[in-house]
C-alpha cells in the first residue's frame, strides 16, 4: 500500500481553514454580546425603575464593563487572525504556488472607500453600549440624591473604570488602519 504525504499546501488549507473557522465562531459571539449587553440594561433600568431604587443603576457599570471588555477582546482576536492570514499565512501558499497572493479577500475588502467612516460608526456604537449607557445610569444615580458615602465612593470607582474601558475602546478601534 502506497503512502499518502500531506502536502505544504494542503496543510497551509487546513490551517487556513482552522483560523477561519475560530475567527467566524468569535465574530457571532463577539456580535451577540451587544445584544445580552441590551437586554441587561434594558432589564437593570427597568428594574430600577419599578423598584425606585436609583441604587440598582450601580449594577449597569460592571455589567457593561465585563461584556465591553469580553467583545473588546474577541473583536482585537478577529482582527489578529485577519492580519495573520494576509501577512503570514497568505503569502506562503502564494510562494508555493508562484502567484500574486493568496485568500486575497482579506486585503481587499479592506480597501473599501467606507471602510473608514465605518470603523469611525462602529466605535461611537460600542462607546455608547458600554460606556454611555452606564455612566448614564451613574448620573441618573448621583442626581437621585440619595447616595451614600460608601455607595458614593463604588459608583466613583465605577466611573472611572467605565472610562478606562472606553479609553480601550477608542484605542482599539483603530479607525485609521
Amino acid at each position: 500500500m502506497a503512502e499518502q504525504g500531506v502536502t505544504t499546501g494542503q496543510l497551509l488549507l487546513a490551517e487556513y481553514q482552522t483560523v477561519k473557522d475560530e475567527q467566524k465562531s468569535r465574530i457571532g459571539f463577539r456580535d451577540n454580546l451587544l445584544y445580552v449587553t441590551l437586554a441587561v440594561v434594558a432589564a437593570v433600568i427597568a428594574a430600577a425603575a419599578q423598584a425606585k431604587q436609583p441604587a440598582m443603576l450601580l449594577a449597569l457599570p460592571p455589567v457593561t464593563v465585563v461584556l465591553g471588555w469580553t467583545y473588546l477582546v474577541n473583536d482585537e482576536k478577529i482582527s489578529a487572525i485577519g492580519r495573520f492570514v494576509r501577512d503570514d499565512l497568505g503569502p506562503r501558499p502564494a510562494r508555493l504556488a508562484h502567484a500574486e497572493g493568496a485568500f486575497a479577500w482579506e486585503t481587499v475588502h479592506r480597501g473599501d472607500v467606507r471602510r473608514r467612516s465605518r470603523k469611525v460608526i462602529q466605535c461611537a456604537v460600542d462607546l455608547l453600549a458600554f460606556c454611555v449607557v452606564p455612566l448614564a445610569g451613574l448620573t441618573v444615580y448621583w442626581a437621585a440624591g440619595q447616595t451614600t458615602a460608601g455607595l458614593l465612593f463604588l459608583s466613583a470607582l465605577e466611573a472611572l473604570t467605565v472610562i478606562g474601558l472606553g479609553a480601550q475602546v477608542v484605542l482599539y478601534s483603530r479607525p485609521f488602519s
